[in-house]
Parts: C-alpha cells; sequence; structure tokens
C-alpha cells in the first residue's frame, strides 16, 4: 500500500450524480434496511438510495421527521432499537443494513451505553435470527480509537484508547458488530460536515462573527464533507472493504488554524483564532450538562464533548481505507466548506457577509 499523499486522488463534487450512484445501487443487497434515517447523515444517505432507485426499509422514531417522497418511495417501521418487535420488523428478510443511528451528545454513561451499545446488540441479535446472511455496515466513529498521539493519524488498526464516553460507547458497538457472524463493515468517520449540521455550524457562526476559540497547542484534524459519507456507505452496502473496519475522512489532516483560515476565505469573512486554555473548555462542558441536565438537548459543548476537543490530535490515515472501498479521491474541504456556507446562508443559519477574507500567513497553512 502506499503513503498517504502519494495516491492521485481526484476532487469530488460535492453532490452525487445519478452516474454515480447507480453502479453501488445496482450491487446493493435489497431489501436495505437503515436506521437514523432523520438524522444529519442519515437524510444525506436516504436522498441518495431514493435518487439511485432503492426502496429502503427505514425504523424512525418519529416518522414526521422524513421527507415527503419517503412515504411514497420507502417502507417506514415505527419505533426505536429499544423496541423488539420494531426491530425484528425492520431486519426481518433484509439482504443489508446500515446502522447510522446513534446517541452523540449526552450527560451520563448509560445514555451512550443504552443507545451505541445496547442498541446495536439488539440489531445483530436480530439478524441473527431474522436475517443471518445480511449485510451489515456500521457507522462508527474515529472517537471510539481516539486521538493520535502522531500528527499524521491513527489507523484503522492501531489499538483503541477512547478518551471519552461516546467513544466508549461506539467502540463497544464496534464489538458487538465484529460478532455479527456474517458479513459486516464498521466505518469510522472524523468530524463530518456539510448542508444540514448543526454540529460544525458553531464553526461557522464564530468564524461570521470574526473570532474562532480554539484550544491551545498546535491540533492536526482530520474531517470528511457529508456526501463522502454517503459514498462510503453505499461503497461498502455494495461489497466493498467486507470484514474491516476503515476510516474515513480527507486523506492529509491540517492544524485546526489552518481549517479556520481555509473556513474564513470560503466564507469571504475576516476570521481570527484566539487560543484559549483547556480548562475553559471544560468548565464550559460543565454548565453545558447542567443545561442539558434541564432537558436542553441540543447544547453543544459537554464534559465528555470538552475531554473530546482538548485531546489532539483527531486525525487519522484514511489512504488505504480509500482504496478499499473503491473510492477515487474525496470532496477537499475548501470545496466543502464553500457549499456548506452557501447551503448556511440561503437558510439564514449564518449571515450573509460581504467583508474582504482575511490574509492567511504561509506559516498557518499547514
Amino acid at each position: 500500500m502506499s503513503d498517504a499523499g502519494v495516491t492521485q486522488w481526484r476532487a469530488l463534487p460535492t453532490t452525487i450524480a445519478p452516474e454515480e450512484l447507480a453502479p453501488w445501487c445496482s450491487r446493493i443487497p435489497v431489501p436495505v434496511a437503515v436506521t437514523g434515517a432523520t438524522g444529519f447523515v442519515g437524510s444525506h444517505l436516504l436522498e441518495a438510495l431514493l435518487d439511485g432507485g432503492v426502496r429502503p426499509r427505514l425504523l424512525v422514531r418519529d416518522p414526521s421527521r422524513l421527507p415527503e417522497r419517503a412515504w411514497l418511495q420507502a417502507e417506514v417501521v415505527r419505533g426505536s432499537l429499544n423496541d423488539r418487535d420494531a426491530v425484528a420488523g425492520l431486519v426481518t428478510g433484509c439482504g443489508s443494513l446500515i446502522h447510522v443511528a446513534g446517541l452523540v451528545r449526552g450527560v451520563r454513561a448509560a445514555q451512550f451505553d443504552r443507545a451505541n451499545r445496547v442498541g446495536t446488540e439488539s440489531l445483530v441479535s436480530a439478524m441473527r435470527e431474522h436475517a443471518p446472511a445480511a449485510r451489515l455496515v456500521h457507522l462508527s466513529s474515529l472517537a471510539a480509537v481516539g486521538p493520535s498521539a502522531d500528527p499524521m493519524g491513527r489507523r484503522p488498526d492501531d489499538p483503541p484508547n477512547p478518551v471519552s464516553i461516546y467513544g466508549r460507547s461506539k467502540l463497544a458497538g464496534e464489538t458487538a458488530v465484529r460478532g455479527h457472524g456474517g458479513s459486516w463493515v464498521i466505518l469510522r468517520p472524523p468530524a463530518i460536515y456539510g448542508p444540514r449540521d448543526t454540529d460544525i455550524l458553531q464553526f461557522f457562526r464564530l468564524a461570521a462573527r470574526g473570532v474562532v476559540l480554539i484550544p491551545a497547542g498546535e491540533r492536526f484534524l482530520t474531517v470528511a464533507f457529508v456526501a463522502d459519507m454517503v459514498r462510503a456507505v453505499l461503497a461498502a452496502l455494495a461489497g466493498a472493504g467486507d470484514g474491516q473496519a476503515l476510516n474515513l475522512g480527507e486523506p492529509v489532516p491540517r492544524t485546526l488554524r489552518t481549517m479556520v483560515g481555509v473556513l474564513a476565505k470560503t466564507g469571504g469573512v475576516a476570521a481570527r483564532c484566539v487560543s484559549v486554555p483547556p480548562f475553559l473548555a471544560r468548565v464550559t462542558g460543565l454548565v453545558g450538562d447542567l443545561l442539558q441536565s434541564f432537558g436542553m438537548r441540543g447544547v453543544a459543548m459537554t464534559t465528555d464533548k470538552a475531554r473530546e476537543m482538548v485531546a489532539r490530535h483527531w486525525s487519522a490515515r484514511t489512504e488505504n481505507s480509500l482504496m478499499a472501498l473503491g473510492l477515487p479521491g474525496f470532496v477537499p474541504f475548501e470545496t466543502g466548506a464553500r457549499a456548506t456556507w452557501a447551503w448556511y446562508r440561503d437558510r439564514g443559519w449564518v449571515p450573509r457577509a460581504k467583508i474582504r477574507p482575511l490574509h492567511v500567513p504561509e506559516s498557518d497553512r499547514g
């Protein structure tokens, strides 16, 4: 296998054209069952499946969150991963299953464990009973293996060392998938951004205001545009990467400061980074925990997220994984950020600005 940066990757578009979808969708074992179709990544995956002519079977707690076309082109199973009958109805007779659903933010370990470990175990158990030959594609997280001491990132086969409750619960979910007994693939995305996302949105809003707070110290980061996540899932559903845990994201990590510079340039705004000591992130996390305990589920920063934020480096070696999936390239951050700015602005999520972009010094460009 080649080293990172040697392979000549193509710059892929931010939307997946029908001719790109067709080869994958024609090879997906059907029926294909999907969890998490109303979430950020899941909603994009659902659109791709429908555009590719696939009729998915969806497990959803709140069907009102589905787009109208899903009612015409998909089979809807109402319920959650805690509902044994609903899970059985989802997987019975399916040819493949993509497990996207999971809890990203919470306060108590039991919340993460119930959603990310127990929920995955219930799916695997139901598949053994009702669809033993089905292919399982599990969307995990880079948090399951933890940050990297090497700026260039973790390899897929590095020993896991999660630093957060969330990461440990995702690793436990991976363990359940490995015990599936049939065909499986584990995909580990890094920070995902793109239209509809509400987490990385906070960085866009800070950039629009002119100041982005970042933890002190150099931090390398791997990111992935949401369309590339969909490409990876479809490739795995179509048969690539069997029996492997694969890292996703851009092949070459960048420093967080460099990425803020790109964010400012593509958004046409003047923004500067302000380094803050890690303890401030931890204090903000404690405040977020308190707000969550009062029922404010949309709080971005919790103690668990602060623990991840101050760690370094959240980077991954992805080249061999992209090759295993047969992916010819990725959406560069410059392209993805520009498309994301446009989507946010069209919907009023971030203000429109006509400020000259801030010059990024050569020393800060990674």
